[in-house]
């Protein structure tokens, strides 16, 4: 039997590639005869890189850029060649601008990632590929315009986080002009975890600031920022207000908005992920593909890599199985999106205590527990 396993990270306890490591050991303690197709993934936020390289040949290259709160940070760019030899740099917004503990946003920058833009200009890509999504940061990209344009020498002070950006206006941020200008002969993606918008009360500050340690107020404030921002930027590169309003242009705290100001396009993370590495191809000749991710709600229905997977799964009419942390929709959800059956590895309390202390043990455990159903011995 082929078994193609193809998770996403576990929420800050496993990532892709261990969580992969993880259900396979489960599995084949049940099935060792079987044939696994390792194909850890990532919907734009923290792993992106990691899974884009482990399938495709190129190069890896470090980088020391600035971190949320000022420290040096080490991230990584992946560069690859295409057809035609077009080079293209895979990097991930959430190396840049990983969450810290005690995080503030309301003074977090992303101008880290800016930097690793800049290095990826370097290598001679002509197409930049930036996965979106797994940030502490919350300033709709303002850090990354400035950390962009001061590594490409562009003269002026520009608003680094959100308690530089209220009361901006166009003619304090004519350098955007100048960085679309510089970026013209690029082709840039944003790789985005969410659809979410900017702004409102559906935009990335009402909805995720409070995880990322904001209160009520800080909130609201930041969403005030961010449009003080957002239109200034606007005005300046002339695009029209659409922009604040796109799917996708508040990922990674608002990072997807600053890429399309850049004219970036969007595309949905895990879905690209599924195409550069190949995945329909691996599953032609699959008899059940195994996805998971740390906790499997209503927000996995929606452009997630469970999604993405169950989507290439169906066409070829492959099974899909979902191993998650946790479980917290029903059966007929599942089977909307394409997914056959889910399973959690921890039910109550007290069992979601014991996978936190042991995450890779409690997945490899529920995989085996998986395969007994799936790969029935002969």
């Amino acid at each position: 039997m082929r078994v193609v396993i193809a998770p996403d990270s576990f929420s800050g306890t496993l990532t892709a590639p261990a969580a992969a490591q993880a259900l396979a050991a489960g599995w084949q303690r049940h099935a060792p005869a079987d044939d696994l197709d390792l194909c850890p993934l990532s919907d734009g936020g923290q792993g992106f890189v990691d899974a884009i390289s482990a399938a495709n040949d190129g190069r890896l290259v470090p980088v020391e850029v600035t971190g949320p709160y000022g420290s040096p940070l080490l991230a990584v760019l992946f560069v690859t060649e295409g057809e035609g030899g077009q080079l293209t740099a895979y990097l991930e917004s959430a190396q840049a601008c990983a969450p810290q503990p005690g995080q503030d946003p309301t003074t977090a920058t992303s101008t880290g990632l800016g930097e690793l833009i800049a290095a990826a200009l370097e290598t001679g890509a002509t197409r930049i590929v930036v996965g979106v999504g797994g940030v502490g940061t919350n300033d709709g990209g303002a850090g990354m315009l400035a950390g962009l344009a001061a590594a490409l020498d562009i003269p002026g002070k520009l608003p680094r986080h959100p308690g530089e950006m209220r009361g901006i206006a166009a003619a304090d941020v004519p350098q955007y002009n100048d960085l679309r200008e510089r970026l013209k002969d690029v082709e840039l993606v944003a790789a985005t975890d969410s659809d979410v918008v900017l702004l409102g009360f559906k935009g990335v500050s009402a909805l995720h600031a409070a995880a990322k340690g904001a209160t009520p107020q800080q909130a609201q404030d930041l969403d005030l920022a961010m449009a003080d921002f957002a239109r200034a930027a606007v005005d300046a590169t002339g695009q029209p207000q659409k922009l604040v309003a796109l799917a996708g242009s508040g990922a990674g705290g608002g990072i997807g908005f600053g890429l399309l100001l850049l004219g970036a396009t969007r595309e949905i993370g895990a879905s690209l992920v599924t195409d550069v590495v190949r995945l329909p191809e691996r599953l032609r000749a699959a008899d059940v593909v195994v996805t998971g991710e740390g906790n499997l709600d209503w927000d996995s229905l929606r452009g997630t890599v469970i999604t993405a997977v169950a989507h290439v799964a169906q066409n070829l009419a492959v099974p899909t199985v979902a191993v998650a942390g946790q479980v917290q929709v029903g059966r007929r959800e599942l089977l909307s999106v394409g997914v056959e059956s889910a399973y959690p590895v921890a039910r109550t309390p007290q069992e979601v205590q014991a996978s936190l202390a042991d995450p890779a043990g409690r997945l490899a455990d529920r995989a085996e527990r998986v395969a007994r159903t799936w790969s029935p011995r002969r």
